[in-house]
């Protein structure tokens, strides 16, 4: 599925995974979050997402003429989830509509896993 901008220029086609890679990539960059996890849970084991492959972590869909973006996460044990979460909304809003021109009705963060990351 793809999502069509018209304007006096033309048309501007832009793929759903164009989409869900720069929502991924945008959600890596927040901090607390360890990786992007696999949209598709199998036995309850959470599979972390390599840098290639973060568009598996989002699914795309719309409503009302606008985005609604589901973004998988692991997150960081000792990080408050709900800041991780505050974080991810507001970067991958802001990434997807300053990139796109899309509007983004809403971003939801589905957490499948916490980590513990090595200290230094």
């Amino acid at each position: 599925m793809t999502r069509t901008i018209v304007n006096e220029l033309g048309t501007i086609t832009i793929s759903e995974d164009v989409i869900a890679t720069i929502a991924g990539l945008a959600a890596v960059e927040s901090y607390g979050l360890v990786g992007m996890s696999s949209r598709k849970l199998t036995d309850g084991i959470v599979e972390l997402l390599g840098r290639e492959s973060l568009g598996k972590g989002v699914e795309i869909g719309e409503e009302n003429g606008q985005l609604h973006i589901d973004v998988h996460i692991i997150v960081s044990y000792g990080i408050k989830i709900s800041e991780v979460a505050q974080n991810v909304i507001n970067q991958v809003r802001y990434a997807v509509e300053t990139m796109t021109g899309l509007k983004v009705a809403r971003v939801n963060v589905n957490v499948r896993g916490v980590k513990l990351t090595a200290r230094k």
